[in-house]
């Protein structure tokens, strides 16, 4: 099941001013980030935009997100699209109501000629991407379990 709890829009800023809220959501957090985020950017002064923003504190992927399809790549938009599509019409996919600048994207969602119309979809591509690292989402039971004190079992020793 995928939630859609908060979302995040702010149109020309700097990645200092992203991770400011971003960082504010939860330091426990792992953010998703595109393929092209490993390429330099002329307003990063040549530094990746991933990079930015492990710098300003986030703690980002190792690796752009993608499908894992038999240890081969895949960034396919469509199978991202299909993917949500099934979850929304199976339930599996939910979207909190106060989120009102997704559900604009979402209602402005559209093709043309046959192709994904990719203008003001910040928001759902940046959903899609967490589809796609689904595999590695954790619980905050599971997380805490995982990063918690090692307990040992009582002995005695003789």
């Amino acid at each position: 099941m995928i939630y859609v709890s908060r979302c995040y829009r702010i149109r020309e800023s700097t990645p200092v001013v992203h991770a400011g809220v971003l960082r504010a959501w939860g330091r426990d957090l792992r953010w998703a980030w595109p393929k092209d985020g490993n390429r330099e950017t002329l307003e990063g002064a040549g530094i990746a935009l991933a990079d930015q923003y492990r710098k300003q504190g986030l703690d980002m992927w190792p690796e752009y997100a993608h499908y894992d399809n038999g240890g081969e790549k895949s960034v396919s938009v469509e199978a991202g699209l299909a993917d949500m599509l099934t979850r929304m019409e199976s339930g599996r996919f939910k979207v909190f109501k106060h989120n009102n600048d997704w559900l604009d994207e979402f209602r402005l969602y559209h093709r043309k000629d046959g192709k994904v119309h990719k203008e003001h979809d910040d928001l759902l591509c940046a959903t899609r991407y967490a589809v796609m690292m689904l595999r590695f989402a954790q619980t905050p039971k599971e997380h805490s379990t995982f990063h918690g004190p090692i307990k040992y079992p009582k002995r005695t020793w003789i």
